[in-house]
C-alpha cells in the first residue's frame, strides 16, 4: 500500500478546530459557576463520583500513555501488560487505608496533612517535589505532542514544534483558568469517550481492511518481541518487576499526589471517593486492553503495508510514530481529525489538571500561610488565574529540553515523570503508618529517596550500570522509607539510653546510701 493521504483534509481540520472551540466554551460556561475558591479548586466538594473517576483516569492516563503503549506492543510485545495483575491489590490498599484517612481531614492541599503530623518543613519539601514532578510531566506531554505527533504527521519543520507547544499551552491556560476543576472534569470525561471511541474505530477499520479480527493476531511470536520472564533484575521488563513497579506507582500516586487527592476531596464522602477510584481503575483496565489490541492491529497493518512506513525507517525504529502516522494515512477524512482531537484533548486535559493542581499547591502551601492579611475568595481565584499563566509559560520552555533524554516514549516517561513519585510518597507513608516517625528523620529520608531515584534512573550515565527503569519506584521508596525509619529510631534509642543511665546513676546513689 502506498498512502495517498499524507496530510489532514479540510474536514479533519474542521473537526480539530471545532473540538478546540468546544473546550474553550466549556471553560467559559463554568467560569460563571465558580463562586468561591472551593468551587474553583475542588468543584464545591460535591461532584459525581463516576465523572471524577473518569477525570482521574484521563488525567493520569495522558497522551504519553496513549501513544507509548501501542508503540511498546509493536516494539517489545505484551510483557508490559502483565502489570494489570497489580490493579486489584492497588484498589484494596487505597480504598481501605488511604481514602478514609484523607477524607476525614478538612484539607484542600494534600500537603497540609504532612504539616499536621511532621511539621512545616516536610510539607514544603513535599510540595516542592510535587511541583517539580508535575512540571516535568506536563513538559513531557507538550514535547511529545509537538515533536512526536503534530510535526511528524504534518511534515512540518522541527522549528515549528515551538509554536505548536505555545499554541497548546495558550489554549489550555485559557479554559483551565476560566473553568476551574468543574471545567477540567467535564473535558476529561469527553476526552475519555473520545479515547475509547478512537481506539475501537481504528482497531475495527484495520481488522476490516485485513480481512477479519483474526488477522491482527500474530501467527507466531515475532523475533523482536521480548520473551516471557517471571523475574530478572537485568531484564528490561519481567513480570515481577512490572507488577511491583505498577503497584508502587498507583499506590504512591493515590497516597501523595495532589491531582489524585484533590479528586477524593471533590466528592461528597468516603463511600463516593471509593466509587470514584474504582471507576478510575476499571477505565485503566479497559483502555489498556484496547491499546494492546491497537498495538497488535498497528503491527499487522504495517507488516502487510510496508510502503506505509515512514521513509527510510524500519518498523521497529519507528514504533512510537506508527499510530500517529496511521491516524493520517489510514483513517477516512473527518475521522482522522476526530482521533487527533482526542489525542490533543488527552494532552491538554492532563495539562489542565496539572495546572489546576499546581495552582492549588502554590496558593495553599506557599502563599496563603505567609500572608499577613486574609485573602478574599475573589482574590484567591484571581491569583490562581495569574499563576496558571505563569505555569504555562514555564512548562512550554521546559519542554524544549526534555527531548535530550534517551529512550523510547515508555522509558522517557519513567525516567522523567516517575522520578519523584516514590520519594513524594515517603513522608505520607511515614505520617500515616509509622507512629514514631520524626520530622527531621523523614525530611532526610525523603531526600535519600530522591537521590536513589536519580541513581537508578540514570544508572548507565552515572554508574555505568544497566538497571531496568521499572526499579525506579520500588528502589527509591525502599531507600527513602528505610532511611526515615532508621533515623527516627535514633531519638527513641537515645531517650531509652538516657533513662537507663538515669536508673543506673540512681541505683549507685541508693547503694551508697544503703551502705551508710
Amino acid at each position: 500500500m502506498t498512502p495517498e493521504k499524507i496530510a489532514l483534509s479540510h474536514w479533519d481540520w474542521f473537526v480539530v478546530m471545532l473540538y478546540a472551540l468546544g473546550m474553550l466554551l466549556v471553560g467559559h460556561y463554568f467560569s460563571r459557576r465558580n463562586k468561591c475558591a472551593d468551587d474553583y479548586m475542588l468543584g464545591g466538594r460535591s461532584m459525581t463520583s463516576w465523572r471524577v473517576g473518569l477525570s482521574l483516569f484521563a488525567t493520569l492516563f495522558s497522551a504519553v500513555s496513549y501513544l507509548s503503549m501501542p508503540g511498546e506492543m509493536v516494539k517489545n510485545g505484551p510483557m508490559y501488560w502483565t502489570m494489570l495483575a497489580a490493579l486489584p491489590f492497588v484498589y484494596l490498599i487505597v480504598a481501605i487505608f488511604f481514602i478514609p484517612y484523607i477524607m476525614k481531614l478538612q484539607i484542600s492541599s494534600a500537603y497540609e496533612l504532612l504539616e499536621k503530623r511532621l511539621g512545616r518543613k516536610n510539607r514544603l519539601l513535599a510540595s516542592i517535589l510535587f511541583l517539580l514532578m508535575r512540571f516535568v510531566w506536563m513538559s513531557v506531554i507538550i514535547y511529545m505532542c509537538a515533536t512526536k505527533v503534530i510535526v511528524p504527521i504534518m511534515g512540518w519543520s522541527e522549528n515549528t514544534a515551538l509554536w505548536v507547544s505555545v499554541a497548546m499551552g495558550v489554549v489550555t491556560i485559557i479554559y483551565t483558568s476560566a473553568g476551574g476543576l468543574r471545567g477540567v472534569v467535564l473535558t476529561d470525561v469527553v476526552q475519555t469517550f473520545i479515547l475509547f471511541g478512537g481506539s475501537i474505530f481504528a482497531i475495527a477499520l484495520i481488522a476490516r481492511q485485513l480481512g477479519g479480527f483474526s488477522a491482527i493476531i500474530p501467527d507466531q511470536w515475532p523475533d523482536h518481541w521480548a520473551d516471557w520472564v517471571f523475574f530478572d533484575t537485568h531484564a528490561r521488563i519481567s513480570f515481577l518487576t512490572v507488577f511491583i513497579a505498577i503497584f508502587g506507582w498507583h499506590v504512591c500516586t493515590a497516597g501523595s499526589d495532589q491531582m489524585a487527592i484533590q479528586r477524593y476531596l471533590a466528592t461528597r464522602n468516603t463511600r463516593e471517593a471509593r466509587r470514584m477510584y474504582l471507576s478510575s481503575l476499571l477505565s485503566n483496565i479497559a483502555v489498556f486492553f484496547l491499546l494492546a489490541l491497537l498495538g497488535l492491529a498497528i503491527l499487522a497493518f504495517y507488516d502487510k503495508n510496508p510502503a506505509a512506513l515512514p521513509p527510510g525507517r524500519t518498523l521497529i525504529e519507528s514504533a512510537d510514530l506508527l499510530f500517529p502516522r496511521f491516524i493520517v494515512i489510514g483513517l477516512p477524512a473527518g475521522f482522522s481529525g476526530l482521533v487527533l482531537s482526542g489525542l490533543l484533548a488527552a494532552a491538554m486535559s492532563s495539562l489542565s489538571s496539572g495546572i489546576n493542581s499546581s495552582c492549588l499547591v502554590i496558593i495553599k502551601d506557599f502563599i496563603l500561610p505567609y500572608r499577613q492579611q486574609e485573602c478574599s475568595e475573589t482574590a484567591e481565584v484571581r491569583l490562581g488565574k495569574i499563576i496558571s499563566a505563569a505555569i504555562g509559560i514555564v512548562i512550554v520552555l521546559l519542554s524544549l529540553v526534555i527531548g535530550n533524554i534517551r529512550g523510547n516514549l515508555l522509558e522517557l516517561t519513567y525516567k522523567t515523570i516517575n522520578l519523584l513519585v516514590a520519594p513524594l510518597f515517603v513522608p505520607f507513608f511515614m505520617a500515616m503508618f509509622i507512629r514514631r516517625a520524626q520530622s527531621t528523620a523523614v525530611f532526610i529520608g525523603t531526600i535519600v529517596g530522591v537521590l536513589a531515584a536519580a541513581a537508578i534512573s540514570f544508572s548507565q550515565e552515572l554508574l555505568n550500570l544497566t538497571i531496568s527503569f521499572l526499579w525506579i519506584i520500588p528502589g527509591s521508596f525502599l531507600a527513602g522509607a528505610l532511611s526515615s525509619w532508621l533515623l527516627s529510631l535514633i531519638p527513641f534509642f537515645l531517650k531509652n539510653h538516657r533513662k537507663a543511665d538515669g536508673r543506673t546513676h540512681h541505683s549507685k546513689i541508693q547503694t551508697k546510701f544503703d551502705k551508710k
